[in-house]
């Protein structure tokens, strides 16, 4: 079976705030994405609103035709604009001020009462859930305990340490990639629906969409940044023949 596509557009509103205008717009780009074969569209909702603003996301809820998934942190603010906006999914991720990206996978162990409050409150309403979680079973396993059935390994120290493709990086990038593999099979092996995401891009992704566990891959800058060379759907369509 091949591995899905998530487009994550948070980079179309990154150039539009750039000028504080209202082009380019990431509603066309969610339509270009799913027009070229994409499975979902994916955007962060941040606290400081730095890109993604909450009109986006109501009208990307009237627009997508596949799946909308919005990545936001676990905070009271951020569960009544998904409760209010009923996406598709919703991606738990940890925030924090002043960081350029997310910089690692949301720490579940930590912050149990809280995450299974917000996890409760979607289930109520209908609302997928999922954690963008770094490969570490013990936070997994804590996952599937208050009770999400998905999650997002993080990929980014996979993506650090492999610039190019897995065959020409050095033992720790093949050393990382084992680890993910293992992980998304014992998750996948205890009921867990399991995509993956994080820096991947042309040149890396496709070991990762061979794990046959994983069932979809959530890419974003690398996307945007070649689509701002060749064009969104052409860069949409290049990702997905890598993916298959």
């Amino acid at each position: 079976m091949s591995c899905k596509l998530g487009v994550n557009i948070d980079h179309i509103a990154t150039i539009r705030e750039a000028r504080k205008i209202d082009e380019p717009d990431p509603i066309h780009a969610a339509v270009i994405a799913e027009l070229a074969g994409a499975h979902g569209i994916t955007v962060h909702l941040r606290g400081d609103r730095r890109h993604i603003k909450e009109r986006d996301v109501e009208i990307l809820k009237e627009i997508v035709k596949t799946r909308l998934n919005i990545e936001m942190a676990a905070t009271e603010e951020m569960k009544n604009i998904a409760l209010r906006v009923k996406p598709h999914m919703v991606t738990l991720v940890p925030e924090n001020p002043g960081e350029v990206t997310t910089t690692g996978g949301l720490d579940v162990v930590g912050n149990e009462e809280k995450i299974r409050n917000f996890i409760t409150a979607l289930a109520d309403e209908g609302i997928k859930a999922s954690i963008f979680i770094d490969p570490v079973m013990e936070q997994i396993e804590k996952s599937f305990e208050i009770g999400c059935r998905t999650i997002e390994i993080n990929t980014a120290r996979y993506s650090d340490l492999t610039p190019i493709d897995l065959e020409n990086c050095g033992r720790e990038s093949k050393e990382e990639y084992e680890i993910i593999k293992e992980v998304a099979e014992k998750s996948y092996k205890m009921g867990i629906e399991v995509l993956a995401g994080h820096g991947l891009n042309y040149r890396n992704v496709t070991p990762i969409a061979k794990i046959e566990y994983i069932s979809e891959l959530n890419i974003g800058h690398s996307i945007i940044a070649r689509a701002s060379l060749v064009g969104l759907e052409r860069a949409v369509r290049e990702m997905l023949e890598l993916l298959n």
